[in-house]
C-alpha cells in the first residue's frame, strides 16, 4: 500500500496514510461512507463459529471509527471439490447471524475455488464526518482503556496443537463473536480522541500505529492488560502462532520494556488478536464515565495506560 500514490481527493477524510482501521470518504457535510475489507482462514473447527468470528471481525474496523455499519458483502473462498459445500453454508450462515445482530444488511458477495477455506466481510458504514475517531487524534494526559482481553492467537494455536479442548477455548469464541458496537457508540458519546481494534499486529503493535499517526508516546501498564485464561502458561510450553512472533520481533525495535516484564508476558502483549478489542485514549475527566457507560451496557473495560509527549511505546 505504500507504494500506492497518494490520493487528491479532498472528499477522503481518512486513506492509507495513517495506517487506520477503515477508508472515510466525506459524501456531504454531516454524512461519510465508511469502508473495510477483512477475510481470513478458519481458526476454529466449528464453521458456523468460524463464520461468526470472521463476520464480527470484519465490521470492527468500521466501529473502530465510531461509524455505523449498515451492508456488507460476503468474500469466500472454499475447496468445493474436497470438502461439503454444506461446509461453505455453514461459515455463511455464521456470518448472517453476526450481521443480522449488528442489524446489517447483506447484500452479495463472491466465492472462488481455493485449496484453503477463507472468509470475510466488505462492510460499508456511515457516520457524521465530524465525528469519525481516528488513530491520530491520541493528545498527552489521555488515559487508554480496552474493551477485550488478549490472548486468541495464543489459544487457536493450542488448539491446533490439541493443547485445549474446544470448551477450553470456547471463552476466546465468546470474546471473538462480541461486536464492538456497544463500545464504538459509548466511546463517541464520550468524546475519545482516538480509538483503533486490536488485530492481527496485536496490542503493541496497534498500539504504535496510535502513537505514530498522533505523534506521542503510550505508557503501558503490563499488569493491568487483561489475558484470557491460561494465556502466559501456554506462551511459556511454546503454543505460540507465527504471526505473534514476528509482531513480537519486529515491535522490539519501537518499544522499551521494563526490566521486570517477563518474556511470556512481552510476547502475549504482541500476540497477533482476531475480532479483538477497541483500545482508545480519552482525557482522564472522561475516561471514568466511558469505562462505567461500556460496563453498564454488559461490555467490558479496562485502563491499561496513559499517553504522554515523545514517540513510540513504553511497557512498564
Amino acid at each position: 500500500m505504500r507504494r500506492l500514490p497518494a490520493t487528491t481527493d479532498e472528499r477522503v477524510i481518512v486513506g492509507v496514510a495513517t495506517s487506520d482501521d477503515a477508508g472515510v470518504y466525506r459524501v456531504k457535510d454531516d454524512l461519510a461512507i465508511v469502508q473495510t475489507v477483512d477475510f481470513f482462514t478458519p481458526i476454529v473447527d466449528d464453521p458456523f463459529d468460524f463464520g461468526r468470528i470472521a463476520a464480527a471481525n470484519s465490521l470492527s474496523d468500521v466501529y473502530a471509527m465510531g461509524a455505523t455499519p449498515i451492508s456488507a458483502l460476503n468474500i469466500a473462498a472454499f475447496p468445493s471439490e474436497t470438502l461439503d459445500i454444506r461446509i461453505l453454508e455453514r461459515i455463511i450462515e455464521g456470518g448472517a447471524a453476526i450481521a443480522e445482530a449488528a442489524k446489517v444488511a447483506i447484500v452479495g458477495g463472491h466465492t472462488i475455488k481455493d485449496p484453503e477455506p477463507k472468509y470475510g466481510m466488505a462492510v460499508v458504514g456511515i457516520a457524521d464526518p465530524r465525528q469519525i475517531v481516528t488513530n491520530a487524534g491520541a493528545k498527552p494526559g489521555d488515559v487508554l482503556l480496552l474493551t477485550k482481553p488478549l490472548g486468541t492467537g495464543i489459544l487457536a494455536t493450542a488448539l491446533k496443537h490439541e493443547a485445549i479442548s474446544a470448551e477450553e477455548m470456547a471463552q476466546a469464541v465468546r470474546w471473538m463473536v462480541q461486536l464492538n458496537d456497544k463500545a464504538s457508540v459509548a466511546m463517541v458519546k464520550h468524546g475519545a480522541h482516538a480509538a483503533t481494534d486490536v488485530t492481527g499486529f496485536g496490542l503493541l503493535g496497534h498500539a504504535l500505529e496510535v502513537a505514530r499517526a498522533s505523534h506521542v508516546r503510550l505508557i503501558i501498564d503490563s499488569n493491568a492488560v487483561p489475558l484470557m485464561e491460561s494465556v502466559l502458561t501456554l506462551i511459556e510450553v511454546g503454543h505460540i502462532p507465527s504471526g505473534s512472533r514476528d509482531n513480537a520481533r519486529t515491535q522490539s525495535e519501537f518499544v522499551t520494556f521494563a526490566d521486570d516484564v517477563s518474556a511470556p508476558l512481552r510476547l502475549a502483549l504482541s500476540d497477533a488478536q482476531t475480532s479483538g478489542g477497541l483500545l482508545m485514549a480519552i482525557p482522564p475527566e472522561r475516561g471514568g464515565a466511558l469505562k462505567q457507560s461500556i460496563q453498564n451496557d454488559g461490555g467490558f473495560a479496562a485502563e491499561i495506560g496513559r499517553v504522554t509527549s515523545g514517540d513510540g511505546i513504553e511497557v512498564r
